[in-house]
């Protein structure tokens, strides 16, 4: 049986190394890319997977680590974009940067590394993995609006490239990923302590908001469920277009009913 070779990008998050992991576990030849080398550095003993320094806001960094995959597996079985970030704020308060910063990883950074690992996805007729999130079929959240908009635009990419590459015989699989135990939503907390004191309008709803977060982490769900998810994708005969991951049944809940109706149920929890 041939080797199957699979890209991951955001391999030393939390998502990211236990999708690693459980590729590798699977006897999946894993090229594990991340901007964080330090942390990628602890990936670099285990069995299958190979550690990439890899950052999927910059093309030259995109193209070098595209040699390297090149030079050492030929082709790709899997390309999966796990690669993300979050800002918290309002869409009338956030800055340009921050904004850019949210959307040019999470959305224009998986647009630049399937576009530049196709080749080998096609030379192996692979199949790319693009995670997005439940925020990407629910409506934006308050103070969420930067992750929203990326996610809504992975959703859209996503659907057209599924479209598009499905005339060249290489599937296209949504990940929708609920609340997961990560250290990006660890980190949560201090990031909106920062939000809080550089708001002008918001503080106080923002500040009913930060004692609501320590029992959204209890309710996430470990980053297991998401790697299997992932896996699945990646081996299913018929793969699905999507594959959803636990999403959280109250936002779920709004999202069923009328807007005005969840529109004045999320004032009233933030106490507005």
């Amino acid at each position: 049986m041939t080797e199957r070779v699979a890209l991951l990008t955001g391999a030393a998050g939390g998502l990211g190394a236990c999708a690693a992991h459980y590729l590798a576990e699977r006897g999946w030849r894993v090229f594990a890319a991340d901007v964080d080398a330090e942390r990628l550095a602890a990936l670099g003993g285990v069995e299958g997977i190979h550690p990439l320094v890899m950052d999927v806001t910059d093309q030259e960094s995109i193209s070098a680590a595209l040699h390297e995959v090149e030079a050492q597996a030929g082709g790709l079985d899997g390309l999966v974009n796990l690669a993300g970030t979050i800002a918290l704020g309002s869409m009338i308060e956030m800055d340009e940067a921050t904004l850019f910063r949210v959307l040019n990883t999470n959305a224009l950074g998986v647009y630049r590394v399937n576009r530049t690992f196709f080749p080998l996805v096609l030379k192996r007729r692979g199949r790319i993995v693009n995670i997005s999130s439940e925020t990407g079929w629910q409506s934006g959240g308050p103070f969420n609006g930067a992750y929203a908009m990326s996610k809504h635009a992975i959703e859209a990419y996503s659907d057209s490239l599924r479209r598009e590459l499905s005339f060249l015989g290489v599937p296209v699989i949504k990940v929708q990923p609920g609340p997961i135990k990560t250290r990006m939503v660890s980190c949560l907390p201090e990031m909106l302590a920062g939000t809080i004191e550089r708001s002008t309008y918001f503080r106080e709803v923002l500040t009913r908001m930060q004692a609501l977060l320590p029992r959204e982490y209890e309710r996430a769900n470990h980053p297991l469920l998401v790697a299997k998810a992932v896996h699945k994708a990646l081996t299913a005969v018929r793969p699905k277009a999507c594959y959803s991951v636990r999403p959280d049944f109250r936002r779920a809940l709004l999202e069923r009913m009328p807007a005005r109706w969840a529109d004045a149920v999320v004032k009233k929890v933030l106490g507005g």
